[in-house]
């Protein structure tokens, strides 16, 4: 398995000038949080393109678990959908990235939709299997989540990922030494400025190295 914390050198064109990529960032179980907002804010301010679709039609949650009863309302496949609907007419070289339940159109999109530049999974991973036989040649991927998150790691999210690690040298796998699970958000108590610090470091070398 691929662990490591040194960050990549970022791309560069002839000019000098680095590269940029363009990002499709899906929001996890609590909606579009002026969190999630801000995270892509920062993506932007170093030069990358960010969309930002909101699956939950303006909604925000302040639990978990009301965010979850929701996307359960609506039903995953149909979140996935919605997921895939907001990709529609977007060029096809894009990163896909996604917080938890964000993840799953993220992962799928970076499976099977064509062109994709490579994936960022944040606090979730779902089996390859879910939604391909493996993992696409050419795809980096990288998936974060906290070492003792209940949820990414008592729910075997932390398995996939490192199933995943292991059938492809484009994956890697970043642990973060914590038992939050949305510790990227800034707008919420579980937010954990030394590792969302961190996250997004690693996140924008490796939005340089696709793009």
């Amino acid at each position: 398995m691929r662990t490591t914390s040194m960050l990549n050198v970022p791309a560069v064109q002839a000019d000098g000038v680095p590269e940029m990529a363009e990002v499709v960032l899906f929001h996890h179980a609590l909606g579009l949080t002026q969190g999630i907002v801000s995270f892509a804010d920062e993506l932007r301010r170093d030069g990358h393109v960010v969309h930002t679709p909101d699956l939950f039609d303006g909604r925000t949650f302040e639990t978990v678990d009301g965010g979850v009863n929701y996307a359960e309302q609506i039903g995953f496949g149909d979140l996935i959908y919605r997921g895939e609907q907001a990709v529609e007419g977007l060029p096809g070289e894009l990163v896909y990235a996604g917080f938890s339940l964000g993840v799953l159109p993220a992962q799928k999109l970076a499976q099977t939709r064509r062109c994709a530049r490579g994936a960022l999974l944040y606090y979730s991973c779902v089996p390859v299997s879910q939604f391909g036989a493996a993992w696409p040649d050419g795809v980096p991927v990288q998936v974060h989540g906290m070492d003792a998150d209940p949820i990414f790691v008592g729910e075997g999210d932390i398995d996939a990922a490192r199933a995943l690690v292991e059938s492809t040298d484009a994956a890697e796998l970043f642990l973060y030494p914590g038992d939050q699970h949305d510790f990227a958000d800034s707008s919420l108590p579980s937010y954990d400025a030394e590792a969302a610090a961190l996250l997004l470091h690693r996140t924008l070398a490796f939005l340089h190295s696709t793009a």
